[in-house]
């Protein structure tokens, strides 16, 4: 038996998402008595096979083929299908990103199986030879169910922020895949791409201070750029923000927005509806600020400051700045 897991890439530089998706699948092999695997797609990943390695695959499979320049979903998703038909694995585990999804998803159906995506939990009693319960995140995170796969081959997606990535090194070895790609898995690659400014962004902050419509005005989140300037994070928003035009879209934070996972998020003026909480609530720590005690948000977070953020915010600001001084 063996778990495999899909290491999710850029252009050869590993996704924070796939660290999570090795920890879980080496796991859920040594529950199983399994051999742990990896597959990397693309020439230009196959310098990760010493960062795989420290994370216990003892087999990494590179696909090769000239098309593999750039991520396509239907290539990506093919190369999936066709070391699965080579190895024929017993669990196949991709990440819980846009991409992750996709490339499952593609993969499922070229090889005419079913997958669960959004993975919270795996049964513990799981050994291969029984169908395998899982949780997963479905309506956006808003319901969590319990489902089984009863298939041959299991294909799910670990859910984003579930799992920390945990070292541990193991002995490996690489085997090369040529895979086959014919045009019809050729219709979709990454053409161009435009860098963003660098420094850490909404998705990457350990600190996100957000505003909600209780700010009131585009001019009025002046206090919260500088607060999150004072801790050196950066400013979301809800989608009420947005719908109102105070801030653009890209500061969103929920279902149709970004969803964070910051070391502390602070939540000023926001109510905290379902489907802001989805892109919330992987934070580590929530600090609300609210002048209702009885908002979702506020119930939910680890610490409010029941309040006028008008007030709270700048003397936040100001006791850091004194702080600072010292």
């Amino acid at each position: 038996m063996t778990v495999l897991a899909v290491v999710e890439h850029d252009r050869g530089t590993i996704t924070p998402a796939s660290f999570g998706v090795l920890t879980a699948a080496r796991d859920l092999a040594k529950q199983m008595g399994a051999k742990f695997e990896a597959l990397t797609i693309g020439a230009n990943a196959d310098g990760l096979s010493e960062v795989v390695s420290k994370y216990g695959a003892t087999t990494i499979h590179q696909a090769h083929n000239s098309a593999l320049t750039d991520f396509g979903p239907e290539a990506w998703g093919e190369s999936i299908a066709q070391l699965v038909r080579k190895i024929s694995p017993s669990v196949v585990i991709g990440s819980g990103t846009e991409r992750g999804h996709e490339i499952i998803a593609q993969a499922a159906a070229r090889l005419d199986l079913p997958a669960a995506m959004n993975c919270f939990e795996f049964d513990k009693e799981f050994n291969g030879t029984q169908p395998l319960k899982v949780v997963r995140a479905r309506w956006g995170g808003s319901l969590m169910e319990e489902s089984q796969i009863d298939a041959p081959i299991k294909l799910v997606t670990l859910a984003n922020h579930i799992v920390e990535g945990v070292e541990e090194p193991a002995s490996s070895t690489v085997a090369v895949l040529e895979v086959e790609l014919d045009d019809s898995v050729k219709q979709t690659f990454v053409q161009d791409r435009v860098e963003r400014v660098a420094g850490v962004t909404l998705a990457t902050s350990p600190v996100v201070v957000s505003g909600g419509r209780g700010v009131g005005s585009a001019e009025a989140f002046a206090p919260l750029e500088e607060l999150a300037g004072l801790l050196n994070g950066v400013v979301g928003c809800s989608r009420a923000v947005t719908n109102n035009g105070w801030r653009n879209h890209t500061d969103q934070v929920g279902q149709t927005g970004t969803r964070i996972a910051p070391d502390i998020y602070i939540a000023c003026g926001i109510s905290g509806a379902i489907q802001h909480w989805v892109g919330a609530m992987a934070s580590k720590n929530i600090l609300a600020i609210n002048i209702d005690a009885q908002a979702n948000i506020v119930t939910k977070a680890g610490y409010a400051v029941i309040g006028d953020l008008h007030v709270v915010v700048p003397a936040i600001s100001a006791e850091i700045r004194k702080r600072h001084a010292k």
